[in-house]
């Protein structure tokens, strides 16, 4: 069941459950985890915007390594950043596709738990008439 505080992400390698903080606003997308020294395993942030658009993402200020999720309006993952470097202001390009969100977790968990590209997100601000997966399935 979706929960406004969690995601659920499912793929060929199972299931998983993170608490998120979510960034929906400006304000919030601009500091996203920036100082933040640590983050428990299985949190993170999501990223959601009003409209679907190609999105970077850079790691200025970002004292912890991340894995960066780039997510369709379907709560698809097109585009994976795997242990991007604290401090990098790189851009870091979900590419030409229009996105809708980005989840920010932990460097180096995707591979650990076999999250690729693929994997499905739901969560209850993400278009339920287009879902991957919906909030109401199991």
């Amino acid at each position: 069941m979706c929960a406004p505080g969690q995601v659920d992400l499912r793929g060929d390698w199972g299931k998983a459950r993170f608490s998120v903080e979510i960034a929906d606003d400006e304000a919030e997308r601009a500091r996203g985890l920036m100082f933040r020294e640590s983050m428990p395993t299985l949190s993170g942030m999501l990223f959601i915007y009003e409209r679907a658009q190609p999105l970077s993402f850079w790691m200025r200020n970002t004292l912890i390594p991340l894995d960066l999720l780039f997510l369709d309006e379907t709560g698809t993952v097109v585009t994976l950043h795997e242990n991007a470097v604290p401090l990098d202001e790189t851009p870091l390009s979900g590419g030409d596709a229009p996105l809708l969100a980005v989840l920010e977790i932990n460097g180096g968990l995707a591979r650990r738990m076999g999250i690729a590209v693929g994997t499905q997100l739901r969560h209850p601000q993400m278009p339920q008439d287009v879902a991957g997966w919906a909030c109401d399935e199991k």
